[in-house]
């Protein structure tokens, strides 16, 4: 597919599957009017250089991420992750993107409340930006955390393009006074799954029944810049206390971490502290969530931080962490098995607000079959028939009973705004914020979320694959 068919430019091959395609006749014009009232235009044209605060280029490049293992991607300013950009909560920030990757792009802020035409998602009128055009980006930075920035164009089966190339890097949003201490370092850390390949997966496990669509395969992997074992270490001291900020940016695959020997004190998920900072001995991340963690360096030795799944470490996913005076083979000692559970971070003792509105979304899978494309829909129905998903009003507090019915996990992503994890199964919990929850196999949830920031918001799962096929809907103001 075309980003001139994702655009509207020209009748798409496949209907059910242009997520960019906006609502048809009367609601069309629905949401256009609801655009033009109610965001400001962004400028079509880059500000002088000079007055950017960051400047970005999208580019191929090829990247070495082991001795001869090169892998062809696009990403920013040439490097992977790309720039670490750090803003003032509160300031404004011009970021001025250059577009040289070949193909119609642009960058979404993940988990900033920005206007729906600053947030990078043409869903929500954010314009396209062509091959060889600069746009600058305008909004006020909010709120404090670790937020980051990726691609949001349209993928379909090119593996070249979206969130499965290096195309992210890490958006750090500081207080706006003050020093959060607590640590001696920080580290940021960004994994990622390459070398991507479409299969059918009833070729893979040899056995019927053929109905399941087309999946990826990968065959490497990184915890920051390299493979396992061919970067540079992170080296430290006995008895620092190091912050790591921790990113899954790959395009579909869920990471757990560890570090032999140490845990992982959770000081926040998704940029916003946590109630209750537990310390977990495995860190899992599904697609697009981040976590602020405080490790205690008291283990002098040579260690592996790395996946908790051979597969996953053996294709390159981890980095070496090694004491200051301490050399040798790098340690890796598999942790016993522990259960992620966001309630371990909230209240279970104080109930959340009750919402001015409950509203139940359900998630299935329609499959492709031997060599075809899945779809998923959101209560019965896909991409752009879900639009619009549901229309809220400015300061109404609203519960999404989330409900995934089917085999697959998600990371369930709402832009734009920041949500309160209200229940994990049948466990209340309260005052977990975040903006990405990751959605088990046959497994609910509920959230809350204020309608705080008026403007079009996209709701999606962040797999690539998924939101491609129709796992998407618009969230109206009223």
């Amino acid at each position: 597919m075309t980003e001139s068919d994702r655009r509207g430019d020209r009748p798409c091959r496949q209907p059910q599957m242009c997520r960019r395609t906006l609502l048809r006749g009367a609601q069309a014009s629905v949401i256009s009017l609801l655009t033009a009232k109610t965001l400001p235009l962004v400028r079509a044209q880059a500000l002088p250089r000079e007055t950017a605060d960051h400047k970005i280029r999208i580019a191929p490049i090829s990247l070495e991420i082991a001795p001869g293992k090169i892998i062809k991607t696009t990403a920013y300013n040439g490097t992977v992750p790309g720039p670490a950009l750090r803003v003032r909560e509160g300031q404004p920030v011009r970021i001025e993107v250059a577009n040289d990757s070949g193909y119609p792009n642009l960058i979404h802020s993940h988990g900033l409340m920005i206007p729906s035409q600053q947030d990078g998602a043409t869903e929500e009128g954010s314009p396209i930006i062509e091959p060889g055009k600069s746009l600058t980006y305008e909004y006020v930075a909010k709120p404090t955390g670790t937020r980051w920035y990726h691609s949001h164009a349209m993928s379909m089966t090119d593996l070249n393009k979206g969130t499965y190339t290096g195309e992210f890097g890490f958006l750090i949003v500081e207080p706006a006074a003050g020093d959060p201490g607590g640590y001696d370092r920080e580290v940021l850390l960004a994994a990622h799954h390459w070398d991507g390949h479409w299969v059918s997966m009833q070729d893979v496990k040899k056995g019927p029944p053929p109905d399941n669509g087309l999946e990826v395969m990968y065959h490497a992997a990184t915890l920051g810049d390299r493979m396992l074992g061919h970067g540079e270490p992170i080296r430290v001291r006995q008895g620092e206390r190091v912050l790591f900020r921790v990113l899954n940016a790959s395009g579909n695959m869920g990471i757990s971490l560890a570090l032999p020997g140490h845990r992982f004190k959770v000081l926040a998920l998704d940029g916003n502290p946590v109630p209750l900072s537990s310390t977990v001995d495995i860190l899992k991340l599904d697609v697009a969530e981040r976590a602020d963690v405080i490790v205690e360096m008291n283990n002098p030795g040579v260690w592996v931080f790395g996946s908790t799944e051979d597969e996953d470490r053996n294709m390159g996913m981890g980095v070496v962490v090694e004491y200051a005076g301490r050399n040798g083979k790098p340690i890796w000692s598999a942790p016993g098995k522990s259960k992620w559970d966001y309630t371990a971070f909230g209240h279970s003792d104080a109930p959340a607000a009750a919402p001015d509105e409950t509203i139940d979304l359900k998630f299935e899978k329609i499959p492709g079959g031997r060599g075809g494309y899945n779809r998923w829909t959101i209560n019965g129905k896909s991409w752009p028939d879900t639009n619009p998903l549901f229309t809220v009003a400015e300061g109404k507090r609203y519960r999404l009973v989330l409900n995934n019915n089917s085999g697959d996990e998600h990371p369930v992503h709402l832009h734009r705004h920041s949500f309160e994890i209200t229940k994990v199964g049948d466990k209340p919990t309260s005052g977990v914020i975040k903006d990405t929850i990751s959605m088990p196999r046959y497994s609910t949830a509920e959230v809350d979320f204020v309608a705080d920031d008026p403007g079009l918001t996209f709701f999606h799962c962040h797999h690539q694959d998924h939101m491609d096929e129709g796992f998407a809907g618009l969230i109206t103001y009223g």
